[in-house]
């Protein structure tokens, strides 16, 4: 059956299936957003332990749940494979990458770049049960075939970037915005992340002068992906604050990530993986704490937007029965060197309709991911496990408010939240789903979201959790394995001290990954071959 075909059958089926759940409880059924951001580490907002000012972000978690153990895909496009479809990445297509603009991977099977016809996404699943399905931002789950753009997938309204990264202030070339299935030219004085913000509210209150189902909305920014297009008062806001290094940073915000109460006092702080800020020159110096202030203003913005919505929210009557998520797809990103990419000059003047500009480079992604180890790419906690909040003043016990979630949950729980809160019902002709609710996770503080093992792979970065043990590998590098209970920055490697238990784990992963068609590294030179075929996302 084809996609168009199948999706088709599944709309009529569910839709004489949750009839009366549409008309009976539609007041009762929240509203609901997922905020997703590009390339933010763990402690980049204020209630993750940053200095940069996010109050917006901060009130929501004052007034909602924090999870400390969230876990992503690594990378962009696995992680929105994921979240759109409750299953992994390599079940849907994704297992690697898209495809870049006019460049086909000339993969298949679970390597192929675009959505298969296997899945359903979110918007799909919600739209049967009379939701409004509205999404703007970055897309990057298929680019060639427009079989796979959001309006085919789902979505009553798109507006945004369908491939990976673009430009903040003039997207150009073949990286361009695009409003349902058509390109557009963007108006003089556009920014990204304001522009998404505005339509997404422009899409909301369309919907609500339609009638009053509610509504799904996927504001998946860009930000702050590089190049990093801050505003100019954005950066300057933030010039001159990073001129003591790195580790400096990193140390701060590990002190008020335990304040907060992300952490308690066994919590040790990974070592940096970045040069000692003392050996480099002062005009070095300069250079870096330009390229953190343009990162720095970049995540600001994203707060001042997440404001904004919330206004619209609360001024339209729609805030207290609307559940918000906000998360970012992996850790800070190290692309760009250790020592990153641009300069005060290049702030001020960005490049336009490109993607070159400043990149935040290695070590301050290091200290972004704060207190974990590695970055974007890899499954360890420093590319795996970024911030997620959660608030719904209507759906949230007020005994939650401020309160952290930290049971263990991942990408694929969207999908199986959703359902649940629309009373949808999930097709059983496609891959069962992976994910669980997280509706456990923002009613009590003990009831877990899952007793069974996660598994991650991408790049030949891979990994298993179980309860508290994870077992997790670089590419072409030994299996290791940590006891998250007592060292959540995997710093103590037990793979040699209990060999069976990790081998038993081993055993487990490769069993998962030969049914979900992951391709093993060790045998094949997938990773090197997708490397050369594709530089940039």
């Amino acid at each position: 059956m084809t996609h168009t075909a199948l999706t088709k059958a599944f709309l009529f089926t569910l839709l004489f299936l949750t009839s009366s759940i549409v008309h009976g409880a539609k007041q009762e059924r929240p509203n609901i957003i997922i905020i997703l951001v590009d390339d933010m580490g763990f402690s980049d907002i204020g209630c993750y332990g940053s200095e940069i000012e996010t109050p917006n972000l901060d009130s929501l978690a004052a007034n909602g749940v924090r999870f400390t153990k969230f876990y992503n895909s690594g990378r962009c496009c696995p992680t929105r494979a994921s979240l759109m479809t409750g299953l992994q990445p390599h079940q849907v297509g994704i297992g690697h990458m898209t495809e870049p603009p006019n460049q086909p991977l000339e993969m298949d099977g679970p390597y192929q770049g675009f959505l298969n016809d296997q899945c359903l996404t979110i918007a799909q699943v919600l739209k049967s049960t009379g939701y409004h399905t509205l999404m703007t931002g970055k897309w990057h789950l298929g680019y060639a075939d427009r079989a796979n753009w959001p309006m085919q997938r789902g979505f009553e309204r798109f507006y945004g970037g369908i491939t990976g990264a673009f430009n903040y202030f003039k997207p150009g070339g073949d990286r361009v915005i695009s409003e349902g299935n058509q390109e557009i030219q963007t108006p003089n004085n556009w920014y990204a992340t304001d522009a998404f913000t505005d339509k997404g509210i422009e899409y909301i209150s369309e919907a609500r002068a339609t009638n009053d189902n509610p509504f799904f909305l996927y504001l998946a920014f860009n930000s702050p992906h590089w190049p990093l297009n801050a505003k100019w008062e954005d950066y300057l806001k933030y010039r001159g604050k990073y001129k003591a290094g790195w580790q400096e940073l990193s140390d701060r915000r590990f002190e008020k990530q335990k304040q907060l109460g992300l952490f308690d006092s066994s919590v040790k702080q990974a070592p940096l993986q970045a040069p000692r800020w003392e050996t480099l020159t002062p005009e070095q110096h300069d250079r870096l704490d330009a390229i953190q202030a343009a990162y720095a203003g970049c995540i600001d913005n994203i707060d001042q937007n997440v404001g904004k919505l919330v206004t619209y929210l609360k001024k339209s009557g729609q805030l207290d029965n609307t559940l918000i998520f906000f998360l970012s797809d992996n850790g800070a990103c190290q692309e760009g060197g250790i020592l990153g990419r641009g300069d005060e000059a290049m702030v001020r003047n960005p490049p336009l309709e490109t993607v070159d500009g400043v990149r935040q480079g290695l070590a301050w992604a290091n200290a972004s991911n704060t207190p974990f180890r590695l970055f974007k790419h890899f499954v360890h906690e420093g590319g795996a496990c970024t911030p997620l909040i959660a608030h719904w003043p209507k759906g949230i016990p007020v005994k939650r408010n401020g309160s952290f979630a930290r049971q263990h949950a991942y990408l694929p729980d969207f999908m199986a939240t959703c359902i649940e809160l629309s009373g949808a019902v999930y097709p059983d002709t496609l891959p069962k789903l992976v994910g669980k609710s997280l509706m456990p996770a923002l009613k009590s503080p003990r009831k877990p979201v899952h007793t069974e093992a996660l598994y991650w792979e991408h790049e030949g970065n891979a990994a298993l959790r179980l309860g508290d043990y994870k077992l997790v590998r670089e590419y072409e590098k030994p299996w290791e394995l940590y006891d998250l209970s007592n060292d959540r920055t995997e710093l103590i490697n037990l793979a040699a001290s209990k060999q069976q238990q990790t081998s038993a784990l081993i055993r487990q992963w490769e069993s998962w990954a030969k049914d979900t068609g992951v391709a093993f590294p060790e045998r094949f030179n997938m990773y090197r071959y997708l490397r050369e075929k594709q530089n940039n996302k």
